[in-house]
C-alpha cells in the first residue's frame, strides 16, 4: 500500500513535470528554440491565477480564474517572442539559451516584488478534499493533475498531427525558408507556438499551486521539467509525458528507499544514464532535415 501510495504522488507531479515539458517540446519542434524560462511562465501562471481568485477586490470564481491566467501567460508568451526572442532570430542556440535565462531571473525578481517570496496557496475548490479508491488515499488535486495533464497533451498530439496549423508548425521547424517559400507566415507561427507553450505552462501552474504552495523559486522546477524532456525524447510530445512521469515517481522512491538528499539528484542522474544509452530520448522523433 505504501508503494501505491508512492506511486499515485509520483504520477502527480510528475503530471506537472511533463506538462512544464510540453512547453519545452512544443517551441522546440516549431523554433527549434530552447526556452529556460518555461518554469518561470509556470510560476507566473500560478501567481495570477492566484492574484485573480484570492484577491479581495477581484474574488472571481476559481475557473474565471484559472481562463484568465491562462490567457495572460499566453499573452505574455507570444509578447516575449514579439518584444524579444524574434531580435534573435537565426542567431546560435546559445544565445536563445543565454537569453531565456536571463527572462526567467527577470520574471522571477518581479514575482517576488508583486507577490512576495513567502509561499501562498491557491484556494482551490478540490484543495484538501479526499477520496478512497481499493483503500488508497487519493486527493482529488492529484487526481485532477493527472486527469488534465493526460487530456492536455492528448489535445495537443491531435493539435499537432491533425490540424494545419500543427503542421506548419512543423514545417517551419524542418526548414524556415521552405516553409516562407510555401506560403507559411514563420514569424506569425513562432508567436503563436509561444502563446501555446505560455498557456500550457500557466496550467501546469495552477495544478502545481492547487496542490501545494507556490513561490517565486518554483519556477525552478523547469529545470526538473528539463530533465524529463531530454529523458522523454525532446522532439517528442507523448515523451515529454512520459518523461515527467518518470522524473515524479523518480523522486519519491529515491527519498524514501535512498539516503535522505540523493532525490532531487535523482532525476538528473537519471539524465545523464539516458543521454548516454539513448542519446535522442525514450521516444525519439529523430529525423534528418531536407534542404
Amino acid at each position: 500500500m505504501e508503494i501505491l501510495q508512492l506511486v499515485v504522488s509520483g504520477l502527480a507531479n510528475g503530471c506537472v513535470y511533463g506538462l512544464i515539458a510540453l512547453g519545452f517540446v512544443l517551441i522546440y519542434k516549431a523554433t527549434e528554440q530552447v526556452n529556460f524560462a518555461q518554469g518561470d511562465l509556470m510560476m507566473l501562471g500560478a501567481f495570477t491565477a492566484l492574484s485573480l481568485t484570492n484577491d479581495t477586490h477581484l474574488g472571481l470564481p476559481f475557473w474565471v480564474a484559472c481562463i484568465g491566467a491562462i490567457l495572460i501567460v499566453a499573452a505574455v508568451g507570444w509578447l516575449l517572442e514579439r518584444t524579444i526572442l524574434r531580435h534573435v532570430f537565426g542567431q546560435s542556440q546559445l544565445a536563445v539559451v543565454i537569453l531565456t535565462i536571463a527572462i526567467g531571473f527577470v520574471l522571477r525578481f518581479l514575482a517576488g516584488v508583486i507577490w512576495g517570496h513567502d509561499p501562498q496557496a491557491l484556494e482551490s475548490p478540490v484543495a484538501g478534499l479526499n477520496t478512497s479508491l481499493w483503500g488508497l488515499a487519493l486527493g482529488l488535486d492529484e487526481v485532477a493533475v493527472i486527469v488534465v495533464t493526460l487530456l492536455l497533451t492528448g489535445l495537443l498530439f491531435a493539435f499537432f498531427s491533425r490540424t494545419k496549423l500543427g503542421v506548419a508548425m512543423q514545417a517551419s521547424s524542418q526548414n524556415q525558408l521552405a516553409a516562407y517559400y510555401m506560403g507559411i507566415p514563420v514569424k506569425r507561427v513562432q508567436g503563436l507556438v509561444w502563446a501555446l507553450a505560455g498557456a500550457t505552462a500557466a496550467v501546469a501552474g495552477i495544478l502545481f499551486a492547487s496542490k501545494g504552495s507556490i513561490d517565486p523559486n518554483a519556477g525552478l522546477l523547469g529545470i526538473k521539467a528539463f530533465a524529463a524532456a531530454v529523458i522523454g525524447g525532446f522532439g517528442s510530445l507523448p515523451g515529454a509525458l512520459a518523461g515527467g512521469l518518470i522524473v515524479g515517481l523518480v523522486e519519491p522512491f529515491a527519498a524514501r528507499y535512498v539516503e535522505a538528499g540523493y532525490s532531487q539528484v535523482a532525476p538528473y542522474v537519471l539524465m545523464l544514464i539516458v543521454l548516454i544509452l539513448r542519446p535522442h530520448g525514450i521516444v525519439s522523433q529523430v529525423r534528418s532535415k531536407k534542404v
